[in-house]
């Protein structure tokens, strides 16, 4: 196996978070070394991001980790990867999650380690596919535990959400123990609720089955490498400021978010999946990275673009896109932190990185 070929020489920026993330001492690289990992949702930014990280590790610190990349469509996988898929240390697996005798037979190799990242992510799907969006989630999570559990793997990561904390009323910091309100009856609570399924599975296979599962809540997640197609808020922005073109609001803007740079979260992935106590959730956001829609869009126009934008506003009556439930919180990290990681890339540095990514990328398709 040659593993001269680097993860992303296309994209400068994205191949310096990789470099960053293998290089990181404060990885928990000895326990991985060696293991096969399994990762689902490996054409999604996060789960490609976690791939190439790991093919990176292996380049660099030699630590021969077999990737198995989990996907459906094996043609979209490759047009991510290109000729990454031949250096030899990642094996794309073809199989629908939903499909739990198709999954089995897919996987016939041992697994040491899951990280389970497969769920539908466009807001636009989960208001006009709402049925779809809630059996991949919690058909897929089930067929995935079951495999974690007939593996007797070492250890399992659930990529969950934000949105399950729902509305919260507090100017306290969100923590891991705290819960807030989700409307059953609204369309777009399909998401959300469907995630806190998928967290009470995980928490029902730990304890009867004692599968060694945790659980990571993800704070909105973007940075270098984001994939073609994209077109959740942060893209949108990226996307303005590059072309020049004003930034449109469908909403008020006053929802809070929070944010973590997509290298920051694979490496609280990797934290957690070694580090983490099973049966457990961990919050992973970079608490400095906290600011509402309309503060973060008027950040694009006024610092990134220097005001050759601006911001405009067209709402309209009713929910067209999707866009979750406006919320008020500010996630805590400290439990995360706790395990001795640290996010790295603040909000500014964020869109820039990504800015010169999606530059790289385009160039790369001229």
């Amino acid at each position: 196996m040659s593993l001269s070929k680097v993860e992303c020489p296309t994209d400068p920026t994205l191949q310096e978070d990789l470099e960053r993330i293998a290089a990181d001492p404060a990885l928990p690289v000895e326990e991985l070394r060696g293991s096969a990992i399994l990762i689902t949702g490996a054409t999604g930014l996060v789960g490609s991001q976690l791939v190439r990280a790991l093919a990176c590790l292996n380049r660099m610190r030699h630590t021969e980790i077999t990737i198995l990349a989990l996907v459906r469509n094996p043609r979209k996988a490759e047009s991510i990867y290109g000729g990454l898929l031949n250096r030899g240390d990642i094996n794309l697996v073809t199989g629908d999650i939903t499909r739990p005798e198709e999954l089995a037979d897919a996987v016939k190799v041992p697994v040491d380690y899951i990280l389970h990242g497969a769920a539908v992510t466009n807001s636009k799907l989960m208001v006009t596919k709402p049925v779809e969006t809630i059996a991949t989630a919690v058909d897929g999570t089930c067929s995935i535990l079951e495999l974690a559990r007939s593996k007797q793997v070492r250890s399992m990561v659930y990529l969950s959400s934000m949105e399950v904390y729902g509305h919260m009323d507090t100017d306290q910091p969100v923590t891991e123990d705290m819960q807030g309100y989700v409307d059953p009856l609204t369309v777009r609570s399909n998401y959300p609720l469907s995630k806190r399924m998928c967290e009470n599975l995980c928490a029902a296979y730990q304890s009867e089955y004692q599968v060694p599962v945790r659980i990571a809540r993800l704070a909105q997640t973007f940075g270098a490498g984001i994939l073609p197609g994209e077109n959740r808020v942060f893209a949108q922005f990226a996307h303005s400021v590059i072309d020049g073109t004003d930034i449109v609001l469908h909403t008020r803007g006053t929802s809070e978010g929070n944010y973590c740079y997509t290298a920051d979260t694979v490496r609280g992935l990797l934290t957690i999946l070694v580090r983490g106590e099973a049966g457990e959730a961990y919050n992973v956001t970079n608490e400095e990275a906290h600011t509402t829609i309309a503060a973060m869009a008027a950040m694009a126009a006024e610092r990134l673009a220097e005001g050759r934008i601006r911001v405009t506003f067209d709402i309209p009556e009713t929910n067209t896109y999707g866009y979750a439930a406006e919320t008020h919180m500010r996630l805590s990290g400290a439990k995360l932190r706790a395990l001795g990681w640290q996010p790295t890339v603040g909000l500014e540095d964020a869109y820039r990185r990504m800015i010169e990514s999606m530059k790289a990328q385009e160039n790369g398709r001229k």
